[in-house]
């Protein structure tokens, strides 16, 4: 089998290499960024936190460099999809296709390129430490499952799923992982951008009252939106929400992350995917809504200061 990871970062990485610990599996890295690239290839892709582990895989810069997989795992920022599968098109010919990114509308834009595509709905989070060094904030589970518009069979979703779970990453196989999807999806929507708007973490936005009760209306107004849909959520968003409080109080979301350092962010594929799921069900979003007025405003003021 043969793997290539686009986008070797913070949750890219973290596949990469348990992948990469695989004898039957030959892992590929596409990234942008030549010093991470430089350093997997001279020392190994190493992984901290959570798990401690250094797996070798091959890490280019130009996808022409790669040859043919059979799979791929699409980890970039959802800003930058388009951009990574225009790249990286030609290196899945006849290839399924993975999306492990955050929001919704990143699994349209990969399957307009590639054959055969997936969901795939990541819980482990992580940041990049160092050139060729991921640290594992969070472990936790991975659901895979067909792109019913252009869907990956159910084969290859589950021989995709068994790799990465005896790699070290639990992975489950579903007929239908939009409740999967949709679960994280209320989950960043509601606590990502609070961080990012506040400088809180994760742990911290949820301490705070009046900011925990408006996560919470924001989790029903997405809630209404799979609702009318016809989605029902894998498990509570709010549950989930309390529990990544108490295990993982520090931990700062990818938001906060990118506002910190000036990142365009995922507000788009985010609270705007909900913005536009509730638009085409007739369902109302006007928190969503506002969310990502806030976050298009912060952004914009980077551009005049």
């Amino acid at each position: 089998m043969k793997v290539c990871v686009v986008g070797c970062g913070a949750i890219g990485g973290l596949y990469a290499a348990h992948l990469g610990r695989l004898d039957d599996v030959e892992v590929w890295g596409y990234d942008v960024a030549q010093e991470h690239v430089d350093a997997i290839n001279r020392d190994g892709l190493r992984l901290t936190g959570h798990t401690d582990l250094t797996a070798r895989i091959e890490a280019r810069t130009s996808a022409r460099e790669i040859p043919p997989c059979d799979f791929g795992i699409v980890a970039t920022k959802a800003t930058f999809t388009n951009e990574a599968i225009d790249a990286t098109a030609g290196v899945f010919p006849d290839a399924a296709v993975c999306s492990v990114q955050n929001g919704i509308g990143n699994e349209e834009q990969i399957a307009e390129r590639v054959p055969r595509v997936m969901r795939g709905v990541c819980l482990p989070a992580g940041h990049v430490e160092a050139p060729g060094v991921i640290h594992m904030d969070a472990p936790g589970d991975t659901w895979l499952g067909p792109f019913e518009p252009k869907p990956a069979s159910m084969d290859e979703v589950r021989a995709l799923a068994k790799a990465i779970t005896r790699g070290g990453m639990n992975t489950l196989a579903l007929e239908d992982a939009r409740p999967a999807q949709w679960t994280k999806l209320l989950f960043n929507s509601a606590t990502n951008p609070l961080a990012a708007l506040t400088g809180l973490t994760h742990g911290q936005i949820c301490s705070l009252p009046p900011v925990r009760k408006l996560i919470g209306r924001l989790v029903a107004e997405g809630r209404a939106v799979a609702d009318a849909l016809g989605i029902a959520l894998e498990n509570d968003p709010e549950a989930v929400i309390d529990q990544a409080a108490r295990d993982n109080f520090d931990h700062k979301p990818s938001m906060l992350q990118d506002v910190l350092a000036r990142r365009r962010t995922e507000i788009h594929a985010l609270n705007g995917g909900i913005v536009r799921a509730g638009s085409e069900a007739g369902a109302p979003t006007p928190l969503h809504e506002a969310i990502t007025a806030l976050i298009e405003g912060l952004e914009k003021s980077w551009e005049t200061r």
